[in-house]
């Protein structure tokens, strides 16, 4: 019996979750029709067909394909599956790389005719959707109303044209956040720089742009872009629409903005909806042109440094950037002067109190040491393996009493086939056997489907994985000294880690680091595998919607973790049907931003064995 993978879609505002059920539905029934077992079900829900990168269903179907778990895709059509041609052409060829034909029902078998003919008309049908939806919004800004989007210190009006149909685009003055847009450019006209006005807010309370904080980016935006608070001419009461257009990168499917030329601007004054009166409005420009002067030569490096990185691929300006976490408000540590990592929600936007900052290499070398020395021990290993063995055991009870339920239904399902078999032999036949006959055919494909699933197994560890880690963690580190080598240690090292936390401590200046080390990362190292991001296939980006974010949901508790002087519960949870935990460990003994750390060998006190974090 062939094995299948139903793939469902759906995009717009249009349509509906029900989408997705309908689409399973009616390929459940061709696949039962067929005499297919459905191994799986992937679905991307409100996401646009027009990329594959950010589209976890379809990353994780041609995953499932490359581990030989099905022969056959079944999906209602091939615009469900993608619109745009080069992705057609990708998945097809991945596909048939893996032995798996993509079948449809409104085409049949997909051959590479479908691939160019529907690819092209996909593509033609897009390009012409965007040109009218393009040609509408037009119309509606010349008409003096918004292209859409909603600005800080506006309201949307909401109401009805004579049709009962709503009416797009009006807006009308917010008074409350009014009063907000033009103390920011007084005060900016005052001199105060968009950061110091942003931490004002922040510790009045007084919300941002959708009920966020004040951040420095948000009241000074892009000049050219005309973003910012202190850019948007719709303030003095002009609607300026088509300032950009957007493209998609076609190596990570994510749309970039490209400022087009001002001869295609479209302007609409609209009077009523001013906000800031002239003479403000010009201070504000004038305050900005003295800070351009300032600044020229600094903008001007920042713009050569981008142009010569453009063309390479998109590294971290730093070993560990983007893993450093402030352990007081969450978020993010950067570097915010030379070569100093502080929080930048406390330098941004004044809402964090932890105002420890720490050097570079200081907490490079903190973390090289606890990679090396803390993170992997004998102890830890085991107690993983532990740990993930019992949670997998837990899941298999649950599967086995899933499968004796299973097993009787699926006794009965035999036996009501077998009772219409029997009457139809004694010429007992009706229309509505057919229809009971498919339908129990089709809960025996799901129900044998079911009891035909594996548990993963626990993941080999060899015995010496500790030390094993640690020669080969401790040859990368040397590497990064070397510059052929530098990136690729320096990606292998970021895979180790999760997260860094940074914590305040008790004697000035003392930042206390804990460091998250990700297990996959440490196994992969270790069996000498190639480390990779699990939800990569065609492109380098992970693979979720731009407007949504993967969070592991808890399935459970943990267990008692272990460590030299506390005891904690965490919570063990499931991502993507994988089991995830971490591991977790104090960087070094807690040191001062100011000075240079201790070896971590020479080290007396503080956690020895570190502890586990289950996530």
């Amino acid at each position: 019996m062939a094995r299948t993978a139903l793939y469902a879609r759906y995009s717009s505002d249009m349509q509906s979750t029900s989408s997705i059920d309908d689409q399973f539905r009616i390929c459940r029934d061709q696949a039962a029709r067929e005499k297919w077992k459905v191994a799986g079900t992937y679905k991307d829900a409100a996401i646009s067909g027009a990329s594959v990168t950010l589209r976890p269903g379809i990353q994780a179907l041609l995953q499932d394909a490359t581990a030989g778990k099905f022969e056959i895709v079944l999906a209602e059509a091939l615009d469900r599956v993608s619109r745009d041609q080069a992705d057609v052409a990708i998945l097809f060829k991945h596909l048939k790389f893996a032995g798996v034909k993509i079948v449809t029902l409104a085409e049949g078998e997909i051959s590479e005719l479908h691939v160019g003919l529907k690819g092209t008309m996909n593509a033609l049908f897009l390009k012409d959707l965007a040109a009218k939806t393009h040609r509408g919004l037009r119309g509606r800004v010349e008409k003096g109303k918004a292209g859409g989007g909603l600005c800080y210190g506006y309201d949307v009006v909401k109401r009805l044209d004579g049709n009962g149909d709503p009416i797009r685009g009006e807006r009308k003055i917010n008074k409350a956040e009014a009063t907000i847009v033009r103390r920011i450019f007084r005060e900016f006209a005052d001199g105060n720089s968009p950061k110091a006005i942003a931490r004002d807010l922040n510790r009045d309370n007084i919300p941002g742009p959708f009920g966020k904080n004040w951040g420095d980016t948000t009241i000074r935006g892009h000049v050219n872009r005309g973003t910012g608070i202190i850019h948007n001419e719709l303030y003095v009461g002009v609607i300026v629409w088509n300032r950009l257009r957007y493209i998609k990168n076609p190596e990570t499917g994510r749309r970039v903005s490209r400022i087009n030329p001002e001869a295609e601007w479209i302007r609409t004054e609209v009077p009523e909806l001013r906000i800031i009166d002239d003479e403000l409005w010009q201070a504000a420009r004038q305050r900005q042109r003295e800070i351009s002067v300032k600044f020229e030569n600094v903008t001007k490096g920042v713009r050569a440094y981008r142009a010569k990185k453009l063309n390479g691929l998109r590294r971290p300006a730093f070993l560990f950037s983007g893993l450093l976490k402030c352990g007081c408000c969450d978020g993010q540590y950067g570097i915010i002067t030379k070569d100093r990592y502080g929080c930048l929600n406390r330098n941004r936007r004044g809402t964090c109190d932890n105002g420890r900052t720490i050097r570079r290499d200081v907490i490079e070398e903190r973390i090289l040491a606890g990679l090396t020395k803390k993170l992997v021990s004998a102890e830890n290993v085991t107690e993983a393996v532990r740990a993930y063995a019992e949670e997998l055991n837990q899941q298999n009870r649950e599967c086995r009493a899933q499968t004796d339920i299973d097993r009787k239904a699926l006794d009965k399902i035999e036996r009501g086939i077998a009772g219409i078999m029997s009457a139809i032999e004694d010429g007992m036949y009706q229309p509505s056997m057919k229809t009971r006959m498919d339908d129990l055919e089709r809960q025996k494909v799901e129900i044998l489907a079911r009891m035909e699933d594996v548990p993963s197994d626990v993941p080999d560890i060899h015995p010496n994985i500790a030390q094993i880690y640690k020669a080969k963690v401790t040859q990368l580190s040397d590497a990064l000294a070397d510059p052929e080598l530098h990136n690729q240690a320096a990606e292998a090292i970021r895979a180790l880690v999760g997260e860094v936390v940074l914590m305040p401590g008790d004697k000035r200046g003392e930042v206390n680091a804990t460091l998250r080390g990700e297990l996959m990362g440490i196994l992969d190292i270790v069996s000498g595998r190639k480390t990779q991001n699990r939800s990569q296939v065609i492109t380098k980006e992970v693979a979720c919607s731009r407007n949504q974010s993967r969070k592991p949901q808890p399935i459970g508790l943990g267990f008692l973790l272990f460590g030299r002087c506390e005891i904690r519960i965490l919570h063990l949870v499931k991502q993507d049907n994988r089991l995830i935990y971490k591991v977790l460990c104090e960087v070094d003994e807690p040191q001062s931003g100011e000075a240079n750390p201790t070896p971590a060998s020479n080290k007396t006190k503080g956690p020895q064995s570190g502890a586990l974090l289950f996530y």
